[in-house]
């Protein structure tokens, strides 16, 4: 098979962000769906996101701010025609999850991440965590310009 990515669902020291020091939480990949979402241009990808418990009830409930505790994954995968429904329907209209891009962990921590709304971020790539300080910066400066409301998520809930 292609286009598998090995995810670790384990979080060590050796695999937590820069700046924020996040891992991969355990079990993530059980978790309830919040949303899925496509974004075009230079991401083209399909993605989905997933909430913990406390994420889950906080969007059921409308509670903003998130409490701490809240934990929020986002898998991404390259958005690709489907040849083979694609030959079916006898047009171009079928569009599936083709290789995994990256996984994006969003935690909910308002003393630890104080500085940056309360949100601490990782990003992960073949279960292995991207070392880079520069992107991992970028992740607050973008969700920062969200209105306060959203508590620094992009996320809708699709009940």
């Amino acid at each position: 098979m292609t286009g598998l990515i090995a995810i670790a669902d384990g979080n060590d020291a050796s695999n937590t962000s820069p700046v924020y020091d996040v891992g991969l939480p355990p079990g993530y990949r059980d978790w309830q769906v919040i949303g899925v979402a496509h974004e075009a241009g230079a991401l083209n990808d399909i993605r989905v996101i997933l909430g913990n418990d406390i994420a889950m009830k906080a969007y059921r409930s409308a509670t903003r701010p998130f409490p701490d505790g809240s934990i929020i994954a986002r898998l991404a995968w390259k958005y690709v025609p489907s040849a083979e429904n694609n030959a079916i329907f006898g047009q171009q209209q079928s569009f599936v999850a083709g290789d995994p891009t990256n996984v994006q962990i969003d935690v909910k921590d308002s003393t630890k991440y104080a500085a940056s709304g309360g949100w601490g971020y990782g990003q992960f790539e073949n279960g292995r965590v991207n070392p880079s300080v520069d992107l991992i910066n970028t992740c607050f400066a973008c969700h920062d310009r969200l209105p306060k409301s959203e508590d620094l998520v992009f996320t809708r809930y699709a009940p």
